[in-house]
């Protein structure tokens, strides 16, 4: 297997990256959304294609272990960004040579997968917030949804004072007992201040408490995961193999969150999830809009042995990524179903979204 060309398609908030391999094949990959895409594509030009072009690969896995070869001296998030998008390409190639879907590849399956409903907002009022929750449980059949305490890396502040305090005995409210909520604070609290709003948690039947202290402090977390009942969940930050081994070896946390565009692509989540697995500890990776991540994730959740109830799906608006694929994924009675067109991921990439970004292209020589 020889890269003979590397193409990315990026705007500032997300990015594509295309491959073509010595026969001709391609497969397309993301690079992960919200912010500097631009900045990962450079990467991925600069830094990764020179050690990938024409060069004979005999696995995913060789190519991953070459780019962390000759990265030795800048890894960190921008390299695994880049490292994920090269990786969700090549498999979507190597799927389609095999006349597969990736998640047969893999050994999972299309069975239709139940979501939660995935707040990202803190800018909404409690009651607003619960009426929300409510019309898209009796829309779109959601079992469980998650919403967002505390302030993003907020220092043990809240978005404004009384939020969380009021929110979380409302939504509980105004869903019912039957309905799972888990609850996001994004690295906001203290060990101490995390505890406190883990204890309220429990004490309202909420489902998992994600990343309760900045996700860089592993000994805090790891103290609010032994303090409390209700499951902690951590990891969709972390690349760092060195990072997931601790964290799952110690049990840091309940519940990992791998997020296929950061940790280096679909197969290392898979080793990540088979860690935990052997360690007793749930994977719900985490996937936070409707880019193609969402698709990958789709792709992932059937081959996990260890995955969670629910996977995530954000609520929120998806303008940005509108028109980035066609044939999108179908929610139906809570559930995600499959709507594959082909092998590999099973969407096509719309050419007119491929029109808006910044195009580069990189060839072997």
């Amino acid at each position: 297997m020889k890269i003979i060309k590397l193409e990315t398609f990026a705007i500032p908030q997300v990015g594509l990256v295309k491959i073509t391999l010595e026969d001709v094949s391609t497969g397309w990959g993301q690079i992960a959304s919200f912010e500097a895409a631009d900045i990962v594509a450079e990467i991925i030009h600069r830094q990764i294609a020179p050690c990938l072009l024409g060069v004979e690969f005999e696995s995913i896995q060789a190519v991953l272990q070459k780019i962390t070869d000759r990265t030795m001296k800048f890894h960190g998030s921008h390299i695994s960004r880049g490292m994920s998008a090269v990786e969700t390409a090549l498999m979507d190639a190597l799927a389609k040579a095999n006349g597969q879907l990736v998640t047969e590849m893999i050994g999972g399956n299309t069975t239709p997968i139940p979501v939660y409903g995935s707040s990202m907002s803190r800018t909404i009022t409690p009651a607003k917030e619960g009426e929300r929750l409510k019309r898209l449980k009796e829309e779109f059949g959601y079992k469980a949804f998650k919403i967002r305490v505390g302030k993003d890396c907020g220092h043990d502040q809240d978005e404004w004072p009384g939020r969380t305090e009021e929110l979380i005995p409302l939504v509980r409210r105004m869903l019912g007992s039957e309905t799972v909520i888990h609850a996001d604070a994004n690295s906001c609290y203290s060990p101490k201040k995390a505890i406190e709003v883990g204890s309220m948690l429990e004490a309202n039947g909420y489902g998992h408490f994600e990343e309760p202290c900045p996700f860089w402090m592993l000994d805090w977390t790891g103290e609010v995961a032994s303090k409390l009942n209700i499951p902690v969940a951590g990891g969709e930050q972390d690349h760092a193999q060195s990072t997931w081994t601790t964290m799952i070896r110690d049990h840091v946390v309940d519940i990992v969150q791998p997020d296929i565009c950061y940790c280096g692509g679909i197969s290392v989540a898979l080793k990540i999830a088979q860690l935990a697995h052997e360690n007793g500890l749930l994977c719900v990776p985490h996937c936070a809009n409707h880019s193609l991540v969402t698709i990958f994730t789709m792709h992932l959740w059937n081959a996990l042995p260890n995955k969670g109830p629910f996977m995530e799906y954000s609520i929120e608006d998806q303008s940005m990524y509108a028109g980035m694929y066609l044939n999108p994924p179908r929610l139906e009675d809570g559930k995600l179903h499959f709507v594959s067109e082909g092998y590999g991921w099973g969407v096509q990439i719309n050419p007119q979204w491929l029109d808006k970004a910044v195009h580069r292209a990189s060839f072997a020589s």
